[in-house]
Protein backbone atom coordinates (compact mmCIF):
# COMPACT_ATOMS: atom_id res chain seq x y z
CA UNK A 1 0.00 0.00 0.00
CA UNK A 2 1.58 3.43 -0.64
CA UNK A 3 0.95 6.14 1.23
CA UNK A 4 1.60 10.05 0.76
CA UNK A 5 2.35 12.83 3.55
CA UNK A 6 0.50 15.98 3.00
CA UNK A 7 1.12 18.88 5.09
CA UNK A 8 -0.90 21.39 4.80
CA UNK A 9 0.60 25.19 5.43
CA UNK A 10 -1.63 27.97 5.47
CA UNK A 11 -0.42 31.70 5.39
CA UNK A 12 -3.50 33.10 7.19
CA UNK A 13 -4.05 32.64 10.68
CA UNK A 14 -5.93 34.37 13.68
CA UNK A 15 -3.53 34.30 16.34
CA UNK A 16 -0.31 33.97 14.28
CA UNK A 17 -0.47 35.36 10.72
CA UNK A 18 2.59 33.70 8.24
CA UNK A 19 2.75 30.49 10.84
CA UNK A 20 4.51 28.66 8.79
CA UNK A 21 7.51 31.22 7.47
CA UNK A 22 8.59 31.69 11.86
CA UNK A 23 11.86 31.32 11.76
CA UNK A 24 12.94 28.57 14.84
CA UNK A 25 16.49 28.08 15.71
CA UNK A 26 17.38 29.56 12.01
CA UNK A 27 15.31 27.09 9.86
CA UNK A 28 11.35 28.19 9.36
CA UNK A 29 8.46 25.85 10.77
CA UNK A 30 7.43 24.64 7.65
CA UNK A 31 11.10 23.68 6.80
CA UNK A 32 11.33 21.68 10.24
CA UNK A 33 8.02 19.98 10.09
CA UNK A 34 8.94 19.17 6.41
CA UNK A 35 12.06 17.29 7.18
CA UNK A 36 10.68 15.47 9.79
CA UNK A 37 8.22 14.38 8.17
CA UNK A 38 11.14 13.12 5.55
CA UNK A 39 12.68 11.09 8.48
CA UNK A 40 9.26 8.34 8.22
CA UNK A 41 8.64 5.49 6.05
CA UNK A 42 6.09 7.38 3.79
CA UNK A 43 6.19 6.87 0.52
CA UNK A 44 6.08 10.68 -0.27
CA UNK A 45 5.76 14.05 1.58
CA UNK A 46 4.40 17.10 -0.70
CA UNK A 47 3.09 20.45 1.48
CA UNK A 48 -0.22 21.83 0.19
CA UNK A 49 -0.44 25.79 0.64
CA UNK A 50 -1.99 28.20 -0.84
CA UNK A 51 0.46 31.34 -0.01
CA UNK A 52 3.22 32.22 -3.24
CA UNK A 53 5.70 33.05 0.00
CA UNK A 54 5.71 29.47 1.40
CA UNK A 55 5.53 27.74 -1.79
CA UNK A 56 8.77 29.77 -2.87
CA UNK A 57 10.38 28.52 0.93
CA UNK A 58 9.56 25.18 0.33
CA UNK A 59 11.40 24.94 -3.39
CA UNK A 60 14.02 26.83 -1.56
CA UNK A 61 15.10 24.15 0.72
CA UNK A 62 14.26 21.49 -1.80
CA UNK A 63 10.61 20.04 -0.99
CA UNK A 64 7.96 18.74 -2.57
CA UNK A 65 5.15 21.67 -2.73
CA UNK A 66 1.59 22.07 -4.51
CA UNK A 67 -0.20 25.30 -4.48
CA UNK A 68 -3.91 24.54 -3.59
CA UNK A 69 -6.89 26.90 -3.34
CA UNK A 70 -7.79 29.39 -0.75
CA UNK A 71 -11.07 28.54 0.40
CA UNK A 72 -10.62 25.26 1.92
CA UNK A 73 -12.66 25.01 5.64
CA UNK A 74 -10.17 22.14 6.60
CA UNK A 75 -6.79 21.06 6.18
CA UNK A 76 -8.37 17.63 5.25
CA UNK A 77 -10.57 19.73 2.43
CA UNK A 78 -6.71 21.09 1.45
CA UNK A 79 -5.80 17.53 1.43
CA UNK A 80 -8.72 16.15 -0.82
CA UNK A 81 -7.88 18.76 -3.43
CA UNK A 82 -3.65 17.98 -2.97
CA UNK A 83 -4.39 14.09 -3.56
CA UNK A 84 -6.23 14.95 -6.69
CA UNK A 85 -3.84 17.31 -7.70
CA UNK A 86 -0.86 14.76 -6.86
CA UNK A 87 -2.34 11.67 -9.07
CA UNK A 88 -0.04 8.85 -8.85
CA UNK A 89 -2.70 6.32 -7.71
CA UNK A 90 -1.80 6.55 -3.72
CA UNK A 91 -3.68 4.26 -1.33
CA UNK A 92 -4.10 6.55 1.68
CA UNK A 93 -2.74 10.18 2.95
CA UNK A 94 -1.50 11.02 6.33
CA UNK A 95 -2.40 14.72 7.12
CA UNK A 96 0.61 16.05 8.76
CA UNK A 97 -0.38 19.39 11.04
CA UNK A 98 2.29 22.30 9.75
CA UNK A 99 2.74 23.74 13.03
CA UNK A 100 4.09 20.17 14.49
CA UNK A 101 7.72 21.20 13.99
CA UNK A 102 8.99 18.50 16.29
CA UNK A 103 7.09 15.91 15.35
CA UNK A 104 8.37 12.49 15.87
CA UNK A 105 8.91 10.57 12.91
CA UNK A 106 7.65 7.21 14.60
CA UNK A 107 4.14 8.68 15.08
CA UNK A 108 4.19 9.29 11.78
CA UNK A 109 4.98 5.83 10.98
CA UNK A 110 2.68 4.62 13.64
CA UNK A 111 -0.71 5.59 11.81
CA UNK A 112 1.09 5.12 8.44
CA UNK A 113 0.65 0.86 9.65
CA UNK A 114 -2.09 1.62 11.41
CA UNK A 115 -4.24 2.89 8.75
CA UNK A 116 -2.15 0.07 6.45
CA UNK A 117 -4.29 -2.37 8.26
CA UNK A 118 -7.43 -4.04 6.14
CA UNK A 119 -10.30 -2.94 8.42
CA UNK A 120 -9.05 0.55 9.24
CA UNK A 121 -10.67 3.71 7.32
CA UNK A 122 -9.32 6.43 9.42
CA UNK A 123 -6.39 6.08 11.98
CA UNK A 124 -5.51 8.73 14.61
CA UNK A 125 -3.11 8.59 17.60
CA UNK A 126 -3.10 9.20 21.68
CA UNK A 127 -0.97 9.30 24.16
CA UNK A 128 -1.81 8.55 27.91
CA UNK A 129 -3.10 11.85 29.94
CA UNK A 130 -0.98 12.52 33.25
CA UNK A 131 -1.10 16.32 33.98
CA UNK A 132 -3.60 16.92 35.94
CA UNK A 133 -3.47 20.22 34.51
CA UNK A 134 -4.08 18.75 30.72
CA UNK A 135 -6.85 17.16 31.75
CA UNK A 136 -9.52 20.56 32.10
CA UNK A 137 -7.45 22.36 29.80
CA UNK A 138 -9.61 22.56 26.78
CA UNK A 139 -7.26 22.69 23.83
CA UNK A 140 -5.82 19.46 25.16
CA UNK A 141 -8.25 17.20 23.60
CA UNK A 142 -9.28 13.68 25.10
CA UNK A 143 -10.38 10.53 23.17
CA UNK A 144 -12.23 7.56 24.49
CA UNK A 145 -12.32 4.12 22.39
CA UNK A 146 -13.89 0.49 22.30
CA UNK A 147 -11.27 -2.38 23.37
CA UNK A 148 -10.66 -2.75 19.63
CA UNK A 149 -9.42 0.47 19.38
CA UNK A 150 -12.54 2.37 17.78
CA UNK A 151 -12.90 5.82 18.99
CA UNK A 152 -16.06 6.35 20.68
CA UNK A 153 -16.25 9.95 21.20
CA UNK A 154 -13.68 13.44 21.32
CA UNK A 155 -14.25 16.03 23.70
CA UNK A 156 -12.62 19.10 25.00
CA UNK A 157 -13.81 18.10 28.26
CA UNK A 158 -12.38 15.45 30.47
CA UNK A 159 -14.09 11.90 29.52
CA UNK A 160 -14.97 10.25 31.05
CA UNK A 161 -16.71 11.80 33.94
CA UNK A 162 -15.97 9.89 37.19
CA UNK A 163 -19.01 9.81 39.37
CA UNK A 164 -18.22 9.84 42.96
CA UNK A 165 -14.23 11.43 43.53
CA UNK A 166 -13.27 15.13 43.35
CA UNK A 167 -12.24 15.75 40.12
CA UNK A 168 -7.97 15.87 41.52
CA UNK A 169 -8.42 12.44 42.48
CA UNK A 170 -9.73 11.45 38.66
CA UNK A 171 -6.64 10.66 37.40
CA UNK A 172 -5.82 8.54 40.20
CA UNK A 173 -8.94 6.52 39.44
CA UNK A 174 -9.66 6.23 35.43
CA UNK A 175 -7.03 6.07 32.52
CA UNK A 176 -7.19 9.30 30.20
CA UNK A 177 -6.55 9.76 26.74
CA UNK A 178 -4.80 12.81 25.19
CA UNK A 179 -5.88 12.47 21.21
CA UNK A 180 -2.25 13.55 18.70
CA UNK A 181 -3.76 15.70 16.24
CA UNK A 182 -2.25 13.74 13.08
CA UNK A 183 -4.84 11.98 10.90
CA UNK A 184 -4.47 8.93 8.10
CA UNK A 185 -7.10 8.05 5.60
CA UNK A 186 -7.66 5.89 2.97
CA UNK A 187 -8.09 7.79 -0.14
CA UNK A 188 -11.47 6.47 -1.07
CA UNK A 189 -12.45 7.66 2.61
CA UNK A 190 -11.04 11.23 2.46
CA UNK A 191 -12.56 11.75 -1.15
CA UNK A 192 -16.09 10.78 1.10
CA UNK A 193 -15.31 12.73 4.12
CA UNK A 194 -14.40 15.83 2.53
CA UNK A 195 -18.40 16.04 1.06
CA UNK A 196 -19.63 16.06 4.37
CA UNK A 197 -21.78 19.16 5.93
CA UNK A 198 -20.52 20.42 9.38
CA UNK A 199 -22.19 18.02 12.28
CA UNK A 200 -24.09 19.61 15.02
CA UNK A 201 -21.05 17.58 17.67
CA UNK A 202 -18.52 19.14 15.33
CA UNK A 203 -19.88 22.28 15.87
CA UNK A 204 -20.94 21.92 19.46
CA UNK A 205 -17.02 21.16 20.73
CA UNK A 206 -15.40 22.76 17.11
CA UNK A 207 -13.62 19.48 16.60
CA UNK A 208 -13.34 18.57 12.87
CA UNK A 209 -13.21 14.18 13.63
CA UNK A 210 -17.16 14.47 15.15
CA UNK A 211 -18.66 15.08 11.93
CA UNK A 212 -16.92 11.96 10.68
CA UNK A 213 -18.02 10.23 13.61
CA UNK A 214 -21.37 11.20 13.39
CA UNK A 215 -21.65 10.35 9.85
CA UNK A 216 -20.97 6.93 10.69
CA UNK A 217 -17.23 6.57 10.27
CA UNK A 218 -14.94 4.73 12.34
CA UNK A 219 -11.63 5.99 13.57
CA UNK A 220 -8.89 3.87 14.72
CA UNK A 221 -6.76 4.72 17.67
CA UNK A 222 -3.49 3.57 18.32
CA UNK A 223 -2.15 4.64 21.77
CA UNK A 224 1.51 5.53 21.71
CA UNK A 225 4.16 6.97 24.52
CA UNK A 226 4.34 10.88 24.83
CA UNK A 227 7.06 12.25 22.39
CA UNK A 228 8.03 15.53 21.43
CA UNK A 229 3.88 17.29 20.11
CA UNK A 230 4.52 20.53 20.34
CA UNK A 231 2.39 22.40 18.64
CA UNK A 232 3.00 26.17 17.46
CA UNK A 233 -0.62 28.34 17.96
CA UNK A 234 0.71 31.99 19.03
CA UNK A 235 4.12 33.96 18.72
CA UNK A 236 4.74 33.43 22.29
CA UNK A 237 4.67 29.59 21.82
CA UNK A 238 8.15 30.44 20.18
CA UNK A 239 9.65 31.62 23.43
CA UNK A 240 9.16 28.54 25.33
CA UNK A 241 10.62 25.76 22.96
CA UNK A 242 13.05 23.86 24.86
CA UNK A 243 16.40 24.66 23.58
CA UNK A 244 17.73 20.66 23.25
CA UNK A 245 15.00 20.54 20.41
CA UNK A 246 16.43 23.39 18.20
CA UNK A 247 19.59 21.62 17.61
Amino acid sequence: MSVIGIIPARYGSTRFPGKPLALIGGKTMIQRTYERAALSSLDMVVVATDDQRIFEEVRGFGGKVVMTRSDHRSGTDRCRETLDLIGGGFDAVVNIQGDEPFIDPEHINGVADLIRLPDVELATLAQPLVDPENLFNPNMVKVVFDPIGNALYFSRHPIPFVRGLEPQQWLKKVDFYQHIGIYAYMSDTLRAISTLSPSRLEQAESLEQLRWLENGFRIRVKVVSKGNTIAIDTPDDLLHIPQELLQ
